[in-house]
């Protein structure tokens, strides 16, 4: 993750749907061309910038289900460590005590 709280997919996101408008306007800009073949480049482009962010997003969103799965794993080591050092801890309790009542 970034530092900023947004994660690099987002950020991937963001660039490609910059960078697909930034390039819309140039081809307009720079390319004179009908009134027909300017609607089909901004339709083809348009269509191009869809796929992309489609396929940027999915690889995010997988990205973030991995590292979920990943967290809940560690939460489950750690929570069975503890409670494996909670009732080592209680034992040694009982043990103490009952040391202490037969004195």
């Amino acid at each position: 993750m970034c530092g900023n709280g947004h994660s690099g997919g987002t950020n991937t996101i963001f660039g490609v749907l910059l960078g697909g408008a930034i390039g819309v306007a140039l081809a307009l800009l720079y390319a004179p061309a009908s009134g027909e073949e300017t609607r089909k480049r901004i339709r083809d482009g348009a269509e191009r910038a869809k796929m992309r962010t489609k396929e940027e997003y999915e690889a995010a969103l997988e990205e973030i289900e991995e590292r979920l799965e990943a967290m809940k794993s560690s939460v489950n080591e750690t929570k069975d460590e503890v409670r494996v050092a909670y009732e080592a801890g209680k034992e040694a309790y009982r043990k103490e005590k009952a040391k202490h009542q037969e004195a």
